[in-house]
């Protein structure tokens, strides 16, 4: 707790920790226990490098704004706790108080997918250092990451991991709301749901009733909020969107569709997402069948940062294939435009046989249902007002 840990690459495609990981970025991860002590995160100097720091509380709601998107400069800055009351230390360039004790920090590092950009981002990548806030001396720390001991996984299965469970959730549930103080207006909601917790834990058949709802709920509610069609705003060509990410407050449903489809999303002011389970027609998209997408001239996402495409089965994670590719965007170098300037990307199961349209490929699973995912980071005004919206995804005919 109180540290976190570097990749050196993009995420691997077996890794089944979250569902929709990208391959756009350089992860990091670490978990906060702000009750046992403040934390020290360290900035480096990212250049002209896109980069931005995550941080949520336990309802994933962010609390900091650390990112180029913001004009961070390189320093150190403290994540307090919602009672902290302590002494700022001397080099401290600003306070984020979150509002739980519990809390995740993501940080992720743009790469370009070449071996060059590989290479030159290592070095600040050692840079990105957090530490309770006692071993703070004003110097900045820097850390191998390369030199991580690899642990072998272990059989992951085919979908995220599931770290809590119909089963356990009366367990775990009354630590979660304890870390978690009631918003404005909960009040009378959190009194409801103890008082159900207690009931429970002592009367058995409660108890197995309660779990028995639990197991409907999860298979009946939560269940189909793991289709991106199914939550959001609904867009042209069947795209949806979400317009309050890290900022959910007490909108429960779009906070439990992203949780369980997509978690750890950042504020759309930070990336802006799309998503897709459908072609135009309204049919569910599938690898027996050959798409594409086309970008008017000019009309990418607009960015101020970079763009991307994501690929992702139904399990919302990678797809093997002998190149590699799970996304295509501005980290791709060697995208090819049409004549007249547009940009199409060919999403199929089968490599192209134009060499052109080979550059485009963004390689589908050779059967079964599959959803495509455009990430916009650091949108401009045009992707967040919704000015600016995805082409359709057209099949093949």
């Amino acid at each position: 707790m109180n540290h976190l840990a570097m990749l050196t690459d993009y995420f691997p495609p077996e890794v089944r920790l979250v569902a929709s990981p990208n391959q756009d970025v350089v992860y990091g991860g670490g978990l906060v226990a702000l009750d046992q002590s403040p934390v020290v995160i360290q900035v480096p100097d990212f250049g002209d490098r896109f980069w931005v720091y995550q941080a949520v509380d336990s309802r994933t709601d962010g609390f900091a704004q650390l990112g180029k998107m913001y004009g961070t400069q390189p320093g150190f800055y403290l994540l307090v706790g919602p009672n902290w009351s302590g002494e700022i230390p001397k080099g401290i360039t600003r306070v984020f108080r979150s509002t739980t004790n519990t809390g995740n920090i993501v940080p992720r590092v743009f790469m370009d997918d070449t071996p060059k950009d590989r290479a030159a981002v290592q070095e600040v990548l050692k840079g990105i250092v957090m530490y309770p806030a006692a071993q703070f001396d004003g110097t900045m720390k820097s850390v191998d990451w390369k030199s991580l001991k690899h642990v072998p996984q272990n059989d992951a299965g085919e979908a995220e991991t599931q770290w809590v469970t119909p089963d356990n959730f009366l367990d775990l549930l009354p630590a979660a709301l304890a870390d978690a103080p009631p918003l404005p207006g909960e009040e009378a909601r959190y009194a409801q749901v103890l008082s159900v917790l207690d009931a429970v834990k002592s009367n058995p058949e409660l108890r197995k009733a309660a779990v028995d709802e639990a197991r409907k709920a999860d298979t009946e509610l939560i269940a189909p909020l793991f289709q991106f069609r199914n939550f959001g705003l609904e867009l042209r060509h069947h795209w949806t969107t979400t317009t309050n990410t890290a900022a959910f407050g007490v909108d429960y449903f779009t906070r439990t569709a992203v949780a369980k489809s997509n978690i750890f999303v950042n504020a759309p002011n930070e990336t802006k997402y799309f998503y897709q389970d459908l072609d135009e027609a309204g049919s569910r998209l599938n690898g027996a069948n050959r798409y594409s997408l086309t970008f008017a001239k000019g009309q990418t996402p607009p960015v101020h940062g970079f763009w991307s495409i994501t690929l992702y089965n139904d399990k919302h994670f990678f797809v093997a294939n002998d190149i590699k590719r799970y996304s295509v965007g501005t980290k791709n170098k060697d995208l090819k435009l049409n004549e007249d300037g547009t940009l199409t990307i060919y999403v199929q199961t089968d490599p192209p046989s134009d060499p052109t349209h080979r550059a485009n490929w963004l390689p589908a699973p050779k059967e079964g249902e599959f959803s495509l995912y455009i990430r916009a980071y650091w949108p401009k005004a045009a992707t967040t007002s919704g000015q600016w919206n995805p082409p359709a995804v057209v099949p093949a005919k």
